[in-house]
């Protein structure tokens, strides 16, 4: 009788995580038209950045977890949840989940080098994501959830390779990093429900079961980083 009740559970919890990503990919989500944060003007544009300060653009799978992480990090003006490596013009979140846009799900970060550097973001992002898993991060999969780095310019794709070996030489993962370093072209901010998604959806269940206990393994181990701290 126990086993068949705790075997109940684990498959009702093994469902609930499915149906969270079926829901994502189907774009059921709730809309929040209270959203403050004005998204459609930040672009991968220097003119935007404050004086000093530069851009890091970086997927790691589901572009709401990847977010929320950066979002916590001293050093980071904001980060913000869009699209690149496609050739789509203009896309849609329901166009780039059926994974045909060549687009991966992407956060570009705004940050203060002197806080913290470009090298810095790239180890929090090796620490907080699989780059191991060929377009898969958890029970996301497809090419737009593909572990990727778009450098902005040569001093960036330097760093990126040199985290690369860093990391792999550490033996952080068990298996062969397959991170994408290419050169950005474009970004294309995402829909605005989709910015800070974590922050005004926690209660949602892929917020629950997915980010909430990746955010708070980032917070433990990179505690000294937080924004709450000084």
């Amino acid at each position: 009788m126990i086993f068949k009740i705790l075997f109940s559970g684990f498959t009702a919890f093994i469902l609930l995580i499915n149906s969270c990503n079926e829901d994502k990919k189907a774009n059921i989500i709730t809309i929040d038209t209270n959203l403050k944060k004005n998204t459609m003007n930040l672009k991968d544009d220097k003119d935007s950045l404050k004086a000093g300060h530069e851009l890091a653009t970086l997927g790691g799978g589901c572009f709401w977890c990847t977010e929320a992480v950066f979002d916590d990090l001293r050093g980071v003006d904001y980060a913000v949840s869009g699209y690149a490596g496609g050739a789509k013009e203009n896309p849609t979140y329901r166009e780039v989940c059926y994974g045909n846009t060549g687009h991966a799900e992407v956060v570009q970060i705004a940050f203060d080098p002197k806080e913290i550097s470009y090298e810095d973001l790239l180890r929090v992002f090796f620490h907080v994501h699989d780059p191991t898993t060929l377009n898969k991060q958890g029970n996301d999969v497809g090419t737009q959830y593909r572990s990727v780095i778009y450098y902005h310019d040569e001093a960036q794709k330097k760093s990126a390779e040199k985290i690369i070996r860093e990391i792999s030489d550490e033996k952080l993962w068990d298996n062969k990093i397959v991170t994408e370093v290419s050169p950005l072209t474009k970004f294309y901010v995402a829909e605005d429900y989709h910015q800070e998604y974590f922050k005004l959806n926690g209660h949602a269940p892929y917020c629950q079961f997915v980010i909430s206990p990746k955010l708070t393994k980032f917070r433990k181990n990179f505690k000294d980083r937080l924004k709450s701290v000084r």
